[in-house]
């Protein structure tokens, strides 16, 4: 199932730090550019496969015996595992009825000790990598602030598919691949 649900979480990079980059000094197109700085946070989030700034995960999972890995990271705290039944209304589990880990690469496991009728269970947690943009290490935020900026100054231009390979050597020592 692994369906997702993640609260939009907080810019990871100031938007004067980004205007100091492209050396703008006016506010007449913040709106624009503050955009732009959401948008090249969240392609941060699917490069690296972390999320940046520490947000709530609702994730619907199968109800499978075996452990089960939550989709965001990195994994800071398992708030709830509650049991949906076919209408989609939600029964918080008993602790009993679940084991929950978060391992030293910080990767949320889930597995349901107990079978019912229920089909899917809801996990809320909080993932992330920092509680505030000021904790996030430094090349992850002067990657989203140059992808930032390279957006603005192409805003007229044919749309890429890749951010630019500076960007990308920034982010990748924190890119999350998994095998199979």
């Amino acid at each position: 199932m692994g369906v997702s649900t993640i609260a939009a979480g907080a810019m990871p990079v100031p938007l004067d730090e980004v205007k100091a980059l492209l050396r703008i000094g006016a506010s007449d197109e913040d709106a624009l550019l503050a955009g732009m700085v959401r948008a090249a946070a969240t392609l941060c989030e699917r490069f690296t496969g972390r999320l940046l700034i520490a947000r709530e995960v609702n994730e619907v999972l199968g109800r499978g015996g075996g452990w089960q890995r939550l989709g965001a990271a990195p994994v800071q705290a398992i708030e709830e595992i509650a049991a949906l039944d076919l209408a989609g209304d939600a029964a918080a589990l008993l602790v009993d009825d679940y084991a929950v880990d978060i391992d030293a690469r910080g990767e949320g496991w889930v597995r349901l000790l107990v079978s019912s009728g229920e089909t899917r269970v809801r996990v809320r947690y909080i993932a992330g990598m920092a509680a505030t943009p000021g904790e996030l290490p430094e090349a992850l935020r002067q990657g989203v602030a140059r992808l930032a900026a390279h957006f603005f100054l192409q805003r007229d231009a044919a749309a890429e598919t890749e951010p630019p390979a500076a960007v990308t050597a920034l982010w990748r020592p924190w890119r999350r691949l998994s095998i199979g």
